[in-house]
């Protein structure tokens, strides 16, 4: 559709117009620090997004297999949600970010909200995967589980709240500026602080279900280790908490980025080339975090699951074949 500038009402080097007027049509050269800003942005959108659909393809035939072929249940329609919404997703950022495709106003408006929203119902569906994980790690505990939901819940319509706060307070203007088609997105009122307010209640979420999986999972390691039982429980959760803190490693820096977007630090020059760097940074790992370590919290455990019954079925059919030749060999000598 079109590139996104994101910027604060604050005194801006030029005038923009109001929601009112005609869209803005200029080749004035004085334009060209925030041409460059959206040019260096949409690479890096681009980048992310044709990431994640090439981390789609290598992953299709596990899905096929892991997924498709499977019994069908909750899981599983929550890791399609998350993976196909990501492709939705990637697609809609690229068409949205690229300046020499035209827009109006109102539909970048609209495009930049369903983005937005699409990360905030993804996150939820993560979130959801994530109480599955720990109550199954908790050996199913109702305590637990009702503790999660409760927190979750609470953190989740607060910081639902908050982003439908920012949502009403935004507005976007349509810009031409020398061929190049642009949305510059404004906020207005706290609208950036209520944003940064519901991150830091997200990484709260996030912060105790991380600690409540390591709590959990150096409990088991530890008896595993006291009583020599079975390493197939030590190899499950061993995979439980890679997959985990793998994607918390991935959510952390995106958190503190959306916070530090209410940083004066970031006002003050925001179309500088650091700026846009450690803005497109940001989006490459928002992306990660969501579309693809996201679905990785179900295809690793089923991926595990499927190479255990694997195992095991090789190891009842080499028994099998031991006990054939057994029975030969004696009936053999005995004749």
């Amino acid at each position: 559709m079109n590139a996104i500038v994101i910027r604060p009402l604050s005194s801006p080097s030029h005038s923009l117009p109001s929601s009112n007027s005609m869209t803005l049509v200029s080749n004035d050269p004085s334009w060209w620090p925030i041409i460059n800003a959206n040019l260096i942005g949409s690479y890096f959108t681009v980048a992310a997004s044709i990431g994640l659909i090439y981390d789609w393809a290598l992953t299709f035939g596990q899905e096929v297999e892991l997924i498709w072929r499977q019994r069908w249940s909750l899981m599983t329609f929550l890791y399609l949600s998350v993976r196909y919404a990501g492709i939705g997703y990637a697609v809609m950022y690229i068409l949205f970010s690229v300046p020499t495709i035209s827009a109006t106003d109102e539909v970048s408006l609209i495009m930049y909200d369903a983005l937005n929203w699409l990360c905030d119902v993804v996150d939820m569906i993560l979130g959801i995967i994530m109480i599955a994980r720990l109550y199954a790690m908790y050996q199913r505990s109702r305590k637990v589980l009702i503790f999660l939901v409760v927190i979750f819940v609470a953190t989740r319509i607060a910081s639902v709240a908050m982003f439908a706060i920012k949502a009403m307070q935004t507005s976007g203007e349509e810009f031409v500026l020398s061929g190049n088609y642009l949305c510059f997105i404004i906020y207005m009122g706290d609208s950036i602080l209520m944003s940064s307010m519901g991150w830091i209640l997200v990484t709260i979420w996030q912060v105790l279900a991380l600690c409540l999986a390591v709590w959990i999972a150096v409990k088991h390691f530890r008896e595993l280790r006291r009583y020599s039982t079975s390493s197939v429980i030590w190899d499950c959760f061993t995979v439980l908490m890679q997959t985990h803190v793998a994607y918390f490693a991935s959510f952390l820096p995106v958190s503190c980025f959306h916070i530090s977007l209410f940083s004066p630090m970031l006002s003050v020059d925001e179309y500088s080339l650091d700026t846009q760097i450690y803005l497109g940074v940001r989006r490459i790992f928002q992306v990660v975090e969501l579309f693809v370590l996201g679905p990785r919290l179900i295809l690793g455990v089923r991926e595990y699951h499927a190479e255990l019954v694997t195992k095991s079925d090789t190891a009842t059919a080499m028994t099998s074949i031991a006990f054939q030749e057994h029975v030969h060999v004696s009936t053999s000598s005995s004749v």
